[in-house]
């Protein structure tokens, strides 16, 4: 399988507050490239709670890059690529955001969510949090480090893929019946968007076809 795997930390509820990023590059089920680096938000302001979560405080970041200053280095691993996180919908949501407070266009790439892989592929699970899936498979890690969570999501995959036995992304996904969203300058759709536009496509061929 060929994919990064993601995880923001962010300053506050505004999802333009990214603090920090951790992203792995899988390339033919391996692991091959790590990336980890904490971002200077734009608004110096951390809320306590968030602060208490990940522990990065404003001291940690104000001598960090601006998120324009490292996405020239960050794009390419996205660009063209399947892209996938744990609570795919806050990450995806905050990359969306932080991209257009910057002014910079949505790079063209599919993603999707662990949370629904796993559900998929370990509905024994008594929840499915990220640290609850790490223990249950495990995996020892340090929880909301952005880097050590986007390692766990990456297993995930990879170890989703080994029970299913399939190894490319478009067949893994269609094997456990999951839909990729989709992100690109000119579109955004979330995977349940990308369901329903798929299955309505499906339904006009039948009804063409009678």
């Amino acid at each position: 399988m060929n994919f990064i795997a993601i995880d923001f930390e962010t300053a506050s509820n505004q999802r333009d507050s990214a603090c920090a990023i951790g992203l792995v590059q899988v390339i033919d089920g391996c692991i091959v490239d790590e990336v980890y680096t904490l971002i200077r938000p734009k608004n110096p302001y951390f809320d306590p709670f968030c602060e208490k979560v990940h522990g990065i405080s404003w001291e940690d970041v104000k001598g960090a890059p601006l998120f324009n200053d490292i996405w020239p280095d960050l794009v390419h691993y996205f660009e063209n690529n399947l892209v996938v996180a744990h609570n795919a919908s806050f990450d995806i949501s905050v990359l969306k955001s932080t991209l257009k407070a910057n002014g910079l266009p949505y790079p063209s790439m599919t993603y999707n969510c662990t949370v629904a892989v796993a559900k998929k592929t370990w509905p024994e699970f008594y929840n499915f949090k990220l640290n609850t899936i790490a223990a249950e498979l495990d995996m020892t890690f340090n929880h909301h480090h952005a880097l050590e969570d986007a390692k766990v999501a990456a297993q995930i995959i990879l170890k989703a893929a080994e029970i299913h036995d399939t190894f490319e992304n478009t067949a893994f996904f269609e094997k456990i019946k999951l839909f990729n969203g989709i992100l690109s300058p000119q579109l955004s759709l979330t995977p349940g968007m990308n369901k329903k536009k798929q299955l309505t496509k499906r339904r006009q061929k039948m009804s063409l076809k009678r």
